[in-house]
């Protein structure tokens, strides 16, 4: 059995959309990183997004672990014209397409962004790659809020407009099993 264990970045502190900006985490917490740190498992490989607040959150984790090289593709969702800005700004200026992402996630895509399912399609090679490479074995991967939902909706079978509804808290763990080609859905969202 494959576990994957996926881990939302610490906390950027942001009031605005956070996509590919590269903006950092703040690890401050290590009270709350050491429980983290302390659930997860010890023989586990720590793997991360290539953006600052996901790779520095893998590296306060790996200390005990093999860390494997940052990779693009598990980057949150491309927002494009939205990245930087508040919720407010962005339906205000596209008020049905803004809704209709958030809504109806799937096809919609901001100006000079991707869709939820070309996230998607961006992150499953990876987890593909992830899986074959490492069979058997508990990957942790810290990575970004859009980008488990993507693993939660695969895993579990629901639609994207389910699984938008999931809560993930940064440095939350989710956890999903893979038993030959059936995935379980273990945990959501828990808080060492």
């Amino acid at each position: 059995m494959t576990t994957f264990h996926w881990v939302r970045h610490g906390p950027t502190h942001e009031r605005a959309i956070v996509g590919w900006r590269d903006v950092p985490a703040d690890l401050s917490n290590t009270a709350r990183i050491q429980r983290l740190d302390s659930f997860l498992p010890r023989d586990a490989i720590v793997v991360s997004s290539d953006l600052i607040r996901a790779s520095a959150t893998a590296d306060a984790l790996s200390a005990a672990r093999t860390r494997l090289p940052d990779v693009r593709d598990l980057r949150e969702f491309h927002f494009g014209d939205w990245d930087g800005l508040h919720f407010s700004e962005v339906a205000e200026t596209h008020p049905r397409l803004s809704r209709d992402y958030w809504e109806n996630p799937g096809e919609p895509t901001p100006p000079g962004g991707e869709s939820w399912n070309m996230a998607a399609a961006r992150v499953r090679p990876v987890v593909d790659t992830l899986i074959k490479q490492h069979p058997g074995r508990h990957i942790i991967v810290v990575a970004h809020i859009g980008v488990i939902m993507t693993q939660i909706e695969h895993a579990s079978g629901q639609s994207a407009r389910e699984v938008i509804g999931n809560k993930i808290d940064n440095l939350s763990v989710t956890e999903l099993h893979l038993s030959g080609t059936d995935w379980q859905v273990r945990r959501i969202n828990h808080l060492p």
